[in-house]
């Protein structure tokens, strides 16, 4: 069948089945993205945290981003709900050192009383974290200690690094302990054999080994103070009895997506650049539904990632939503007259990405600071650069294929009244050669229909969208694919 015809009877509104198309694919997506971004508030419903409450914390098995992600969520919790204090209740034997910094970071924060019950062993980079708490319990077969700096096969550091990591980690330690009321030179001796500890004139820890602490040592008093735990108890509810804690205890633990979360974080940018592309896909060919899914999907991911990484709210979810809703509408009805609504919208869907990679805890003034928007800008920067980059060799290459052509051609003229009345006579003899000029009768997103002479042709663009009755001309013809651009 050829590509051009004698002019049909067209009607006004041709492309209403498009708008609907994509109307119906975005509604799509933001259904999606809102569908998944519940999923963590549906989890989560069972962890109701009341003002003046006690929450308890497991912090069980090794030291890695996953903990660290979950820890995060529940003093974030905490905090915003008023609790009384928080109970850490720890049993590891270490883990990464790199993580533990950052959990240390996370309690020297937290502006709710923190308490640490060692209910088994405090070692390594356990040790560390403890100190980080205000108040220690221990359980009484339980020891704390032993933090030297190792690679992650068991072996020693080479020297000039274990010097360099002792280092950094005694000064954090120092300021760590300083700052919650323990001993630093405790801290200092669990990491290096050199430091020794001392009391007045009795020393508690001699050079030569690294200081590990049972129970009983830990709790022993010099001085009229004890040397490192506030005391030995049996259990949670124990420590809470003998702290002197009132509220109700209220358990917080892990889901099952909090280590998905930490690879979620990690893989945000891809996320960001998967969802753009597809996006732009979903609008570039709305017949085809599976870009818009995609799409939906990895923005929902996203937001489901950081939300239960204790970074995003429910609110940067309905910002995105939105914006998306702004940059729909400036599609369908002010594409022709205004872009300020789209802008709008493009910069609240840009902003809730950046928000929900913000790292900002309850109680922290509104605009983050340098450090916390450093890796979020990194992060958007790098997804931005590369999607625009996706964008431009998309635009240039996806019109010239079978698939796109056939997917833009079936939305772009679906049958219906306007079209089926009127007799379809093919003109074989029309020659169409570079340089003549016509008028696009239907919107080329790229594809439609052009009228040149007494004839309707089918043509497609090199990826510019042109409104109906631009003044259009051929560039190439090859075979039944007829190429133009706008005059001028």
């Amino acid at each position: 069948m050829s590509n051009y015809a004698k002019e049909d009877t067209l009607s006004p509104v041709v492309i209403t089945p498009d708008a609907r198309a994509i109307m119906r694919s975005f509604l799509r997506s933001i259904l999606a993205v809102v569908c998944l971004a519940a999923l963590p508030r549906l989890a989560e419903a069972r962890e109701v945290i009341h003002k003046g409450d006690t929450v308890v914390v497991p912090m069980e098995g090794e030291i890695s981003p996953p903990l660290l992600l979950f820890l995060r969520r529940a003093v974030k919790a905490a905090e915003s709900a008023g609790a009384g204090a928080i109970i850490f209740e720890m049993d590891t034997y270490g883990g990464r050192l790199d993580t533990a910094s950052e959990i240390t970071s996370v309690l020297n924060h937290a502006t709710v009383p923190t308490y640490l019950f060692i209910n088994s062993n405090a070692g390594s980079a356990g040790s560390l974290i403890a100190l980080a708490t205000q108040h220690i319990y221990m359980s009484p077969v339980s020891a704390i200690g032993a933090a030297a700096p190792v690679l992650s096969t068991g072996e020693d550091l080479p020297a000039t690094e274990r010097d360099k990591t002792i280092s950094y980690w005694s000064a954090l330690i120092r300021s760590s302990a300083t700052r919650n009321g323990h001993n630093p030179d405790l801290g200092e001796a669990f990491m290096s054999k050199e430091k020794e500890v001392k009391i007045g004139d009795r020393v508690i820890h001699a050079k030569g080994s690294l200081l590990t602490l049972s129970a009983q040592e830990a709790t022993e008093k010099i001085n009229g103070k004890p040397l490192l735990a506030d005391g030995i108890a049996d259990s949670v509810k124990d420590v809470a009895q003998k702290a002197g804690l009132k509220g109700p205890l209220v358990a917080v633990d892990p889901s099952g997506f909090e280590r998905l979360a930490f690879w979620i974080t990690k893989l945000a940018p891809l996320l960001l650049l998967l969802g753009i592309i597809c996006a732009y896909l979903e609008f570039k060919i709305p017949g085809a539904s599976v870009p818009g899914v995609v799409a939906a999907f990895c923005f929902a991911l996203f937001f489901l990632g950081h939300y239960l990484a204790g970074l995003a709210g429910w609110e940067v979810v309905a910002l995105f939503v939105l914006g998306a809703i702004l940059v729909l509408i400036e599609i369908l009805f002010f594409a022709h007259s205004t872009i300020v609504i789209g802008v709008v919208g493009l910069f609240l869907m840009l902003g809730s990405l950046f928000w929900a990679m913000v790292d900002r805890y309850p109680g922290e003034t509104f605009f983050p600071t340098g450090q916390m928007i450093a890796v979020p800008l990194r992060n958007l920067f790098l997804a931005l650069v590369a999607a625009v980059i996706a964008i431009i060799v998309l635009a240039r290459y996806l019109p010239r294929t079978s698939i796109y052509r056939r997917f833009a051609l079936m939305t772009a003229n679906p049958p219906g009244p306007s079209l089926a009345g009127a007799p379809r006579e093919f003109a074989m003899a029309l020659a169409l050669t570079p340089g003549m000029e016509g008028a696009a009768l239907t919107t080329l997103r790229p594809s439609g229909k052009a009228r040149f002479a007494e004839h309707v042709v089918d043509v497609v663009t090199e990826g510019e969208f042109i409104s109906a009755e631009t003044p259009v001309t051929v560039i190439q013809t090859d075979g039944m694919r007829v190429v133009v651009k706008r005059v001028g």
